[in-house]
């Protein structure tokens, strides 16, 4: 079997048709049944049927797309190591919930890379649900989230950071003024980061707590977005207790004083299993649960430009 036959077939098993993996590789519906063809008398299993209610695939065909996300991801990875080692230089590529790249990532990565002078890192943001797949198909060497999220997944995880949520206001805002009734936080504007999206955040969980409609919700691009206008007193917003310290001390914002209105979250690493784990993964999962990364993480103030590659996937959130 080819790359070439083994990308078709994981087309058509990720888009469900071949006419759409066609239409995504940039060759005719010919070509795609023909590198499945192939595979099919390769492998002497008919791999899928086409049915009324669509693709039905046979176990073969189950296991083989499993096996081809992970040898298209090996390939993939072999070929950006071979040019990364031909340069010099050693790529980490990290996949972390927004919460974590906006609080805590920038200081762990400065301090991070600042032990390693031909090492880069390249961030990216993603949905927590994305996470365990993105490593199994390669697609990043470690990723980053809330452990509850995590931990349903069977590949290696590692508890290294607890934080906590704390609903807060603008220092105008009549819910900063006193003890609050959580029906009272019910009719309230949210003012909230990407993280509100996330079903297994701690975000959700405070949301789900006091009963939030979602027409009372607007959600931001970054949680630095959201916290801006909560300043104003425009709504209520959600903050990383040790990410507004200053603004708390100073009287930029007010936490709210209701029951419920502060959770507690714990982030976790996770990476593929020892004989799979790149390097680079390997040094930060055993770095990153030291004394000097949690305190990076907690007072970092930003990454250098020359080692901190920063490449965000952003979603438009209505």
């Amino acid at each position: 079997m080819t790359p070439t036959q083994l990308r078709a077939f994981a087309a058509v098993v990720r888009l469900g048709s071949v006419k759409e993996a066609a239409a995504e590789l940039g060759v005719s519906e010919a070509a795609v049944s023909g590198h499945v063809a192939l595979l099919r008398k390769e492998l002497a299993d008919p791999l899928f049927t086409r049915t009324a209610a669509g693709i039905a695939f046979t176990p073969g065909g189950l296991r083989l797309a499993t096996r081809a996300a992970e040898m298209l991801g090996l390939q993939d990875q072999t070929i950006r190591e071979v040019s990364a080692a031909g340069q010099g230089r050693r790529l980490l590529r990290l996949a972390t919930s927004s919460l974590f790249a906006e609080h805590a990532a920038p200081g762990l990565i400065q301090l991070f890379t600042s032990r390693a002078s031909d090492l880069d890192v390249e961030l990216s943001v993603r949905p927590t649900g994305q996470l365990a797949s993105l490593l199994t198909t390669r697609a990043v060497d470690m990723a980053i989230g809330p452990s509850d999220a995590l931990r349903t997944s069977e590949l290696p995880h590692k508890t290294f950071l607890r934080y906590q949520l704390a609903v807060v206001v603008g220092p105008g805002h009549e819910l900063g003024k006193g003890r609050v009734r959580p029906e009272a936080l019910r009719e309230q504007l949210w003012l909230l980061g990407p993280s509100a999206t996330e079903r297994d955040g701690v975000t959700r969980r405070l949301l789900e707590h006091f009963e939030v409609p979602e027409e009372r919700q607007r959600i931001f691009q970054s949680h630095a977005g959201a916290l801006e206008e909560t300043k104003r007193d425009n709504g209520v917003g959600v903050a990383v207790t040790f990410g507004v310290a200053d603004d708390l001390a100073e009287g930029r914002l007010v936490q709210v004083d209701a029951r419920g209105a502060r959770a507690d979250g714990v982030w976790s690493a996770m990476t593929l299993p020892g004989h799979a784990v790149t390097s680079a993964a390997a040094e930060l999962n055993r770095f990153i649960t030291t004394p000097r990364a949690t305190q990076a993480m907690l007072q970092g103030v930003g990454a250098t430009i020359g080692h901190f590659r920063p490449s965000v996937h952003v979603t438009l959130w209505s």
